[in-house]
């Protein structure tokens, strides 16, 4: 079986749950107070998705503002980066788009980004409609989804779309290798992924809504 290691790094403000998320993922479990992180937490999983064996290698950086400038020490070199935010507190979905520009100014254009709205459990208490973090998304080619670390909900599918794309993104890379293009700052390299990177996010949100009816009754509040 092929092995292929992934190197994610979790991002956002402080209390949106980037720790549980990690935590319901590599041990199945959910501690309700947690405490802050300080610098960075690192923890691996293997998991196994049809022929393939994906050993992620994740970093957990902290939420506080002090320790912010330590987070290009943990996403340079990462394969993706998951931004969290609260679905409950639209100030953490604001930043959001702090964190990609930095990410886009940073990292390389093959870099996966997801984003992850958390705490879906709590849709009595949404402050951030699905419907503009999805568009978001979109528009600059992410992968969008929300989670539960609290229920377990989508955790498990985040990791393994992550997993997905990574290989998406190698193929189109070992093509343009093939043909002789240039593999940084290339403009229809860039658009090629945006491409992929949406295709599979509609792909991967419309199994999830079939498998996870809850997901699809959020929804409907929401844009109601």
């Amino acid at each position: 079986m092929a092995v292929r290691e992934v190197k994610v790094c979790l991002l956002g403000e402080s209390g949106v749950g980037k720790s549980s998320i990690v935590l319901r993922f590599v041990s199945d479990s959910f501690k309700g107070a947690l405490e802050s992180t300080i610098g960075a937490s690192f923890m691996t999983k293997r998991l196994e998705v049809g022929d393939v064996s994906y050993q992620f290698q994740i970093w957990d950086t902290a939420g506080q503002e002090k320790y912010r400038s330590l987070a290009p020490m943990y996403y340079r070199g990462a394969s993706a980066a998951i931004i969290v935010y609260d679905i409950t507190r639209e100030a953490t979905y604001r930043t959001v788009k702090d964190w990609v520009r930095e990410l886009k100014r940073n990292c390389t254009a093959d870099m996966v980004i997801a984003i992850a709205g958390n705490k879906s459990d709590l849709n009595d208490l949404r402050e951030v409609r699905a419907r503009d973090a999805e568009e978001y998304a979109q528009s600059i080619g992410a992968l969008f989804i929300e989670t539960s670390a609290l229920s377990a909900v989508n955790v498990p599918h985040l990791f393994t779309a992550i997993g997905k794309l990574c290989n998406i993104n190698s193929a189109v890379e070992w093509i343009f290798l093939v043909f002789g293009l240039q593999l940084r700052g290339f403009p229809l390299r860039t658009q090629c992924l945006s491409v992929l990177g949406a295709l599979y996010n509609y792909a991967a949100r419309t199994k999830v809504h079939s498998q996870n009816p809850l997901v699809v009754d959020q929804r409907s509040q929401d844009d109601q």
